[in-house]
């Protein structure tokens, strides 16, 4: 309760407790369009998607290594965490 109280009083804006959005362009410059992981990337989501219905399962990670990298890359180049 105090801590709030001298908030008031603070010289410095209290901080802000809003967890990151990477959907958010105030607070993910990297992403000004706001998009969703879900619609971002969606050439290398496709090859990569591509590839993994391609192979079986048990090789796919394996066979889709460079499709999956590019993929990371691209949602992280976006700013999402992956």
């Amino acid at each position: 309760m105090l801590g709030k109280i001298s908030a008031w009083w603070s010289p410095s804006p209290v901080a802000d407790d809003k967890p990151y959005d990477p959907t958010d362009p105030k607070m993910n410059p990297l992403n000004p369009q706001g998009l969703k992981p879900c619609c971002a990337c969606p050439q290398t989501k496709s090859a990569r998607d591509d590839c993994f219905l391609k192979y079986d399962p048990s090789e796919a990670e394996s066979k889709c290594k460079q499709e999956l990298a590019n993929h990371v890359a691209c949602m992280r180049s976006l700013g999402f965490k992956v």
